[in-house]
């Protein structure tokens, strides 16, 4: 979504306005069409998926994954001031927060049913328990 709603903004630019805006980098590379990038440019890719195979090590990566995406929304509004930005970047911001509770949830019945003696000493999804 954040890939298209950057297209809308740029896709009627003038070359200067490119200029103007420090945009040329990207526009040589990709003109105005969607390419999923970081702000420092950096091209998304699977490598930041992390999974373990362990239900407590990846609920914990979800469980941050989904906070530092918020937080990307919330640096979003602290800039955006045009309507048709905030309120779909409202809109990603919440459902963050919604698959945060989720996540957390997903956690808490996890752990209510292990051994609290083995949490740190098994990978609950492979390992038999003694």
């Amino acid at each position: 979504m954040i890939s298209a709603i950057v297209y809308q903004l740029t896709r009627n630019l003038t070359p200067e306005q490119i200029k103007e805006g420090g945009f040329q980098d990207y526009f040589m590379d990709h003109t105005t069409s969607i390419y999923p990038v970081d702000a420092s440019g950096v091209p998304f890719n699977a490598g930041g998926l992390a999974v373990t195979g362990d239900p407590l090590a990846d609920l914990h990566e979800d469980l941050a994954a989904e906070q530092k995406a918020r937080v990307t929304y919330d640096n979003i509004l602290r800039y955006a001031d045009d309507p048709d930005v905030r309120d779909p970047i409202k809109f990603l911001r919440q459902r963050e927060v919604v698959h945060y509770q989720r996540f957390g949830e997903a956690l808490r019945i996890a752990t209510d049913n292990l051994n609290s003696d083995n949490f740190y000493e098994m990978n609950p999804a492979f390992d038999k328990q003694p």
